[in-house]
């Protein structure tokens, strides 16, 4: 049997020249200063790091972002659920 993975929507990255993404299937931006950002898609994060980075052009209802900047690196990381450490402690 194979492990069960969490289901997530499509979505795409394109990065150009380290220096402009565009990410498909963004739900919001949780956060974006200068050395990092943060997208939220479904079912996961998307956490960048880098320098001078900025979103150039955000279309929610499209789910579509473009960040402008020098990107170093690229992670996922697991969507947080709301409330997530009280809703443990009182189970």
């Amino acid at each position: 049997m194979e492990p069960k993975t969490r289901e997530t929507a499509p979505h795409d990255l394109i990065l150009e020249s380290r220096s402009r993404l565009t990410v498909t299937g963004v739900r919001r931006v949780i956060r974006c200063d200068p050395d990092g950002a943060a997208l939220e898609l479904a079912g996961c994060v998307l956490e960048l790091t880098g320098g001078e980075l900025s979103v150039t052009a955000l279309d929610l209802e499209k789910g579509e972002a473009k960040l402008a900047g020098r990107i170093d690196a690229l992670e996922y990381a697991e969507a947080r659920t709301p409330g997530g450490f009280l809703r443990r402690l009182v189970r």
